[in-house]
Parts: C-alpha cells; sequence; structure tokens
C-alpha cells in the first residue's frame, strides 16, 4: 500500500546551486568561472537511482542587485543543464530568487517568501511537480538553506560545508565536507521510505 502511495506521489533531491553544484566565487553568472563541483554529478546519478527528482533551488540576488540581468542567469542555467545532461545526470527543475531585503533595486528590494531560508521556492516545486517532502531532501551550503529545508518538512537535510565549526546550525541536519559523503546518506534515506 505504502509503496502504491509513493510510485503516485515522486520524491526530490533539491540542491542549492553556487556552492554545492558550482564553486562559489561570488555572483557566479557566467561560463567562464563556472566550476563544478567534485561529486556533484555522482550525486544526481545517485538521486536518479534512487527514482528521486532533481531539483535545484538557488538565491540569485547578484539580479536584484543589478550585477547580472535574469537572461543572463538564463542562459548559464541552460548551458548548466545540458552538462548535467551530458553526464548522465539530468536536472528536473531549477527554481531561483533574484530578490535581496536591503539590497535589491526597485521591485527586487524585497524579502521575498521565495528567497531562502524561506521555503518558497521547495513549497512551489511540490505544488507544480506534485512532490512529497517529507520524504525528500536536500543538499546545502549555508544554514539558510538548511532552515528552508526544514521549514517545508524535507525528511532530511545535508548541510555541505567545509566551515560548519563557523557556522550556527539546526542539529536538525547531517554536516559532509564532501559530496561522497551524501550518497550513502541518499541511499539509505532514499531506500528506508521505500522499505517503509
Amino acid at each position: 500500500m505504502s509503496s502504491n502511495i509513493l510510485s503516485a506521489q515522486p520524491r526530490a533531491l533539491f540542491l542549492d546551486r553556487d556552492g554545492v553544484i558550482n564553486i562559489n566565487h561570488g555572483y557566479v553568472h557566467s561560463v567562464d568561472n563556472f566550476d563544478f563541483i567534485d561529486g556533484i554529478f555522482d550525486v544526481v546519478r545517485t538521486a536518479h537511482a534512487n527514482n528521486l527528482k532533481v531539483v535545484v533551488v538557488t538565491n540569485q540576488a547578484g539580479i536584484g542587485r543589478g550585477f547580472y540581468s535574469v537572461q543572463q542567469f538564463h542562459q548559464l542555467t541552460s548551458w548548466m543543464c545540458k552538462e548535467f545532461i551530458n553526464a548522465g545526470a539530468p536536472i528536473d527543475k531549477v527554481y531561483f530568487s533574484p530578490f535581496h531585503p536591503t539590497e535589491g533595486l526597485g521591485e527586487y528590494k524585497k524579502d521575498d517568501f521565495s528567497r531562502k531560508p524561506n521555503p518558497g521556492m521547495i513549497l512551489q516545486a511540490q505544488q507544480e511537480l506534485g512532490l512529497d517532502l517529507g520524504n525528500s531532501m536536500l543538499i546545502g551550503d549555508k544554514a539558510r538553506d538548511i532552515q528552508a529545508g526544514i521549514a517545508a518538512g524535507l525528511g532530511l537535510n545535508i548541510l555541505f560545508t567545509q566551515e560548519w565549526l563557523h557556522e550556527k546550525v539546526s542539529q536538525e541536519c547531517h554536516v559532509i565536507t564532501s559530496l561522497v559523503e551524501a550518497l550513502p546518506l541518499i541511499n539509505s534515506h532514499a531506500q528506508s521510505q521505500v522499505l517503509q
């Protein structure tokens, strides 16, 4: 009975972008400074092997600050998604929040519900993709990513960072220092849900 429910309602792996998919050089917006982090393609392939959708949820305040345009973001996203396809690790959907509560320009100056630590992007994905959030998971590199995952009710939140000692983080997450460490966590969490 539970397996039918699982098959009817897909689960997802949510990924932050800067600091998880690519090295965060600061307001990355072109192919020239987009460097994939070791292990990210394995993470996405592992997610697909466990029948998880892969959804990127990324704050992009650089748009709101006027550092680059929505069009530039979409061009880079299109290139990034093709690279994932070429690696046999397709991304299912990308959501972004261009707002900043104090530094945004014009309409972008607000603490929008989409901006992490708010769970807006995750809840939008739930609505559009019909996701089971309680059996879904997230990998982020900042406390705000984890806070968004917790607020959305995700079943597993993973903090990927080398600086976790300097940042106050909820106990409701696993801390990893390399993406390879995420693979057994994804496998065990996904398989435990299937067995329930």
